[in-house]
């Protein structure tokens, strides 16, 4: 859940339309089908066959598939904990991902701090604050390989976003730097003072921008 709404966050902070592809806002996840019989997808399958010849080993050629096959993004939505996950009372044509029992739109429903009412959130934040559409983006940190972190200011806000991407917790020194700007929002439930990041934990502050008028 803190992985996905830390995604969420870092996308719905940058420049452009962020697109939402079904299922995203539920925290739908890449399906790991136990055998390759159950994929469809043509390109994933020759794939598997390539890399068989060539000597790979199946667990190998599957723990690939799992991250890079277009059939992650194929698998029917998850409406429920119902058969087929609520997609149809028939056969689908293609399997459901077998984690639907707990990942599902009745469920998200039901759960205020669920990744879908984080979503409702992140896009209140961009309607109400034109600092999201309109503000220049400037990367911080480009060379950390575990924080993404970014700034967006337009002339009257500035906002600071930054963003665990690994499984442990990280040290974020600019968070020092903003210790007096105000929370917007973060993924994780109850709030924490300094500059350490839970694991997947990402935060979005805002600061009024110091404008100095000439004449």
């Amino acid at each position: 859940k803190e992985s996905a709404k830390m995604l969420a966050t870092m996308l719905h902070g940058m420049q452009g339309t962020p697109y939402i592809y079904q299922g995203e806002e539920l925290g739908m996840t890449n399906v790991q089908f136990d055998s390759i019989e159950k994929y469809e997808d043509i390109e994933t399958l020759n794939m598997y066959k390539e890399r068989l010849e060539k000597g790979y080993q199946p667990e190998e050629i599957m723990h690939s598939i799992y991250a890079r096959s277009r059939d992650n993004a194929r698998t029917p939505m998850q409406w429920s904990g119902e058969e087929n996950g609520g997609f149809t009372t028939g056969e689908p044509w293609f399997t459901v991902n077998p984690n639907y029992i707990r990942i599902n739109a009745k469920e998200a429903l039901e759960d205020e701090n669920s990744v879908f009412y984080y979503y409702q959130k992140l896009i209140r934040l961009r309607k109400e604050n034109p600092v999201f559409v309109d503000g220049k983006f400037d990367l911080l940190l480009p060379e950390d390989e575990k924080i993404f972190t970014y700034t967006r200011t337009d002339e009257h806000t500035k906002m600071l976003v930054c963003a665990n991407f690994t499984d442990e917790e990280v040290s974020c020194p600019l968070l020092d730097e903003w210790k007096d700007g105000e929370v917007w929002i973060r993924n994780y439930e109850d709030d924490r003072e300094g500059n350490v990041l839970r694991p997947y934990e990402a935060v979005i502050i805002g600061t009024a921008v110091n404008i100095v008028k000439a004449g």
